[in-house]
């Protein structure tokens, strides 16, 4: 266990230190939220600052998950830290968990700060039991884009994971209605998104604060847990195809 919490620690110091990650990571959702939840559609008659707090939260946990994994990965499988871990006494199942606490840390910063925002701009009202719940959801939610993160950091390369990932996460985000209401889209726009992860995330955490389309719940449950078995496959078959490649 000491193993773990050490690298953990470690992992989440070195996020933290680099603000390439650290920076965008936790300030975009946030300006985002800001522009489009509390200046772009106050007194247009919709509680727009609640909605967009519970998607936000979805998009930056998103966020935080794809680039600590996707490009944190490649780009340690570049510089050979992914061999030199992988030679050394420590579990190798120790690398991932501790990213894998990283993301979730830095998910519940940027949930956090989303919620005194809201709070404090938006006007957003929250009783502790809705914003832990909210919390809650989206932190655990975050697992399934973990596994998307891994699954790229190994396909891409240390050089082109960032634009994958960021082909990857901006597309999905607006597809899924996590920048403007769903119901604000294109019908074959909304038809698109319930094929997509993000949006089920965001409809569970629209749920805790009754603004979602009514769906059933464990549909967007059983949806993000079928995507993070596939993904997980997806990055198995990449870190096998990995072992003993060099990069240089």
């Amino acid at each position: 266990m000491r193993i773990y919490l050490l690298e953990i620690k470690y992992e989440f110091l070195k996020a933290l230190r680099l603000p390439a990650y650290s920076l965008p990571t936790i300030l975009f959702p946030i300006v985002f939220y800001i522009f489009f939840g509390v200046v772009a559609f106050k007194g247009r008659g919709f509680d727009m600052a609640s909605y967009l707090l519970a998607t936000y939260g979805a998009f930056g946990v998103i966020g935080a998950s794809l680039f600590g994994f996707g490009v944190s990965v490649a780009v340690e499988r570049g510089q050979g830290w992914l061999e030199v871990k992988r030679i050394t006494p420590m579990p190798i199942a120790a690398y991932f968990v501790s990213k894998l606490a990283m993301a979730m840390i830095f998910s519940t910063i940027i949930v956090c700060l989303l919620f005194v925002v809201g709070i404090t701009l938006g006007g957003v009202k929250l009783t502790l039991g809705t914003a832990l719940s909210l919390l809650g959801i989206l932190v655990i939610g975050s697992i399934t884009f973990c596994a998307l993160g891994l699954a790229l950091g190994f396909l891409a390369g240390p050089n082109s994971a960032a634009p994958i990932v960021n082909l990857v996460y901006l597309p999905l985000g607006f597809l899924s209605g996590l920048w403007i209401p769903i119901a604000f889209l294109p019908q074959s726009i909304q038809d698109l998104a319930l094929w997509l992860p993000p949006y089920h995330l965001a409809q569970l955490a629209l749920g805790v604060i009754g603004k979602s389309t009514g769906q059933p719940p464990m549909l967007h449950a059983g949806v993000l847990f079928v995507a993070a078995l596939l993904f997980l496959a997806i990055a198995y078959i990449g870190y096998r195809r990995d072992e003993g490649k060099l990069y240089g």
